[in-house]
């Protein structure tokens, strides 16, 4: 076992700082104000790979021969009694700004009759004036003395070191041990990452309510000794105080931390800032926890503020039981009333009020509060009397079927045959006009359980579809007391369209990336093209729309160009290559003939009302051409560049058209047929 540390002085002297810094949490509360700790607060620590158990205590405030008047102020210091009882060591911390007062002494002549190792830790040593000044606190007969500095953390590694010295020395195996609960099982996360481990330790149990309802009492009941302070004044409880608790179960030994919590009241009647820093801490507490026991007081019933506490521990998304106590209190009315109800149907009373159902069973009232605690009627009920003891053992079987529900793993071909089912029995409805579609499912974290379903629109599915599928998984695994979260994958949007033509590979990447921006950049605009899949009409839109240098005719497409026919580079000049130098876009195989920016041969009429259908016109019949390069001759020449007109002689033998032949006049409309059509008819001539 490792040893035990106990950090004691008077009050306000940065005990509960120092036990901050040392085991690096933010656990017990720190406050400027005088005895805000009262419980043994203790908390497992690990200093350069030895581990140990470091205590908290209260302020000790009275000298000997002065008797406590307050009752928790008597209880805090029995606190400190059992503390230095079970230390090992004593760290005995004083104020290096006030100095040695009188209740530095009564404290110093305590610790020396504990006849154990006792280290002087002058705190807040926060200068080198405060350091030197450190040796006047050997007067209080101690010879270790440390000045250190608990906020910044200074001189705490010359305390450690001297402190693990008197500590016993652990075994291999149960450092061993020891290493080992600190780790997890890793486990898959939604997202696909490792979920955050889950320590392999005793089994956490955070038992949180309304002040003033029995939780310190609860446990105090569960560990057969008085390890909490229990008054009747609301509020005792200030920090979460862990609990280790074992017991023998068929020979089995079981191991638990029961995390006793301050009771949390309504937001608005906290008006003390340590009162808020106690609520912060039963909510880290129901973070931290395995499985959260709600108490109830079986007097006042369920309040709304019971409510609350039960929605923040289904936010935490933690298994919960819900525990009425104080049953003792009201077991002799819930008698009489059964005796009633008795004695009422054994003589057939007719003139009574059936329209409100008397409770007269446990079953009844468990019934009772589920329906009012309707978010969690998933949790088992139980009542309880931590002041005679009635059914805490029943307590104790509910934690043990809980956790085995949280470590169950559902095989996935089970778990999808039964999604199969419950959503054949009832579809999905939703309002978008969508259909709901499940692919696949399976588990992917066992506390809380957690299924990732794969679904193609994740925002059809509704809350009412989710608490259905929760209830049928609930009804065909079980999970009593666990939260069943569903998570959601929809099927990426992202996929490639077949219809879409793609980009043509032996493009240069900078062409490719330009040829993107303009595309992008046109659709913005609001042009004629807009992307347009091939062989699909324009729009109206489009038709009534007019051509420009801005917007190109209507026949020019998202197409790339295509690398030209064998034999046309052979008909240019040396140095072209139009294959490589073309920027004509159009719906089909591009035009070969040289054109600028937006598809407008050079020394063309500007575009205008009758432009544009003739244009058009050229696009289409150019669009649609016969698959030879046309000849320049047939071209006006360019006022920036002249060309040689090539001149090249038929490839094959006779009867074949020559490539430098020109289109003809008036291809658009030859007997009524539309130019599209005509460029079709001179293809397969």
């Amino acid at each position: 076992m490792a040893g035990l540390i106990a950090i004691v002085g008077r009050p306000n002297v940065g005990k509960s700082a120092l036990f901050n810094r040392i085991v690096g949490r933010r656990i017990a509360i720190v406050h400027d104000q005088p005895g805000v700790t009262r419980d043994r607060i203790s908390a497992e620590g690990d200093w350069s790979g030895h581990p140990f158990t470091l205590v908290d205590t209260g302020g000790i405030g009275l000298v000997r021969s002065e008797k406590a008047t307050d009752v928790i102020t008597a209880a805090a210091l029995e606190q400190v009694d059992l503390a230095l009882d079970a230390a090992d060591v004593i760290v005995f911390v004083v104020n290096a700004q006030e100095g040695i007062v009188p209740l530095d002494d009564e404290v110093a002549k305590k610790l020396r009759g504990t006849r154990k190792p006792v280290l002087v830790a002058v705190n807040k040593s926060d200068n080198y004036a405060a350091t030197n000044d450190a040796g006047e606190f050997s007067a209080l007969g101690f010879n270790d003395i440390f000045p250190v500095s608990a906020i910044h953390g200074g001189g705490i590694n010359s305390l450690m070191e001297a402190t693990l010295e008197h500590l016993p020395k652990l075994k291999r195996s149960e450092a061993k041990q020891a290493a080992a609960e600190g780790s997890g099982e890793g486990e898959v996360g939604v997202d696909g990452e490792p979920a955050p481990r889950r320590p392999r330790g005793p089994m956490r149990l955070a038992i949180v309510g309304r002040p003033n309802v029995g939780k310190s009492s609860i446990i105090n009941a569960l560990t057969g000794s008085a390890r909490v302070i229990v008054s009747p004044i609301p509020g005792t409880t200030r920090d979460a105080i862990d609990v280790p608790f074992e017991v023998d179960t068929e020979g089995v030994r079981e191991r638990f931390v029961l995390v006793d919590t301050a009771g949390v009241r309504k937001s608005r009647r906290v008006d003390d800032s340590v009162e808020f820093y106690s609520v912060n801490r039963t909510k880290e507490a129901i973070a931290r926890s395995d499985i959260a026991v709600l108490v109830i007081d079986a007097v006042n019933g369920i309040t709304e503020q019971d409510k609350k506490i039960a929605d923040v521990i289904v936010e935490a998304r933690r298994s919960c039981i819900v525990v009425v106590n104080k049953w003792d209190l009201v077991a002799e009315d819930v008698r009489k009333a059964r005796e009633e109800e008795m004695v009422s149907r054994e003589e057939k009373v007719r003139d009574r009020d059936d329209r409100k159902k008397r409770l007269t069973t446990l079953s009844d009232f468990g019934q009772w509060v589920q329906e009012r605690l309707f978010f969690l009627d998933y949790s088992p009920v139980i009542f309880t009397s931590a002041k005679d003891g009635f059914q805490l053992d029943r307590l104790l079987e509910a934690v043990r079927y809980v956790a085995a529900q949280l470590g169950q793993k559902i095989p996935t071909a089970i778990l999808n045959r039964k999604l199969n089912d419950a959503i054949e029995r009832r579809q999905p409805v939703s309002h978008m006009g969508h259909r709901l579609k499940f692919y696949y499912a399976t588990q992917v974290q066992q506390a809380p359980p957690t299924f990732l379903l794969f679904v193609n629109r994740d925002e059809l599915f509704s809350p009412a579809y989710m608490k259905y599928l929760q209830g049928e998984l609930r009804a065909a695994f079980g999970y009593e007391g666990c939260p069943i979260i569903l998570a959601l994958k929809a099927r990426p949007k992202t996929i490639e369209s077949v219809r879409r033509v793609k980009k043509h590979p032996f493009a240069p990447a900078e062409e490719r990336d330009a040829r993107d921006i303009r595309d992008r950049a046109s659709v913005r605009r609001g042009s004629i093209n807009k992307g347009r899949p091939l062989g699909r009409k324009p729009s109206k839109a489009g038709k009534t729309q007019k051509a420009s240098a801005e917007h190109p005719p209507r026949g020019l497409g998202r197409a790339y160009p295509y690398p030209p026919r064998k034999g046309v580079n052979d008909a240019l000049p040396a140095g072209e290559n139009l294959g490589a130098k073309s920027s004509v876009r159009s719906t089909t195989r591009p035009n070969t003939r040289p054109t600028t920016r937006l598809g407008v041969r050079p020394n063309s009429k500007p575009i205008g009302k009758q432009g544009a259908r003739s244009g058009a016109t050229g696009a289409r019949s150019g669009g649609r051409s016969s698959g030879r390069p046309m000849s320049f001759a047939s071209q006006p020449p360019s006022a920036d560049r002249d060309r040689p007109t090539p001149v090249a002689a038929p490839s094959g033998g006779a009867g074949k058209r020559p490539l430098t032949r020109a289109p003809k006049k008036n291809s658009a409309r030859k007997g009524g047929i539309s130019g599209r059509k005509a460029a079709n008819a001179r293809r397969f001539r």
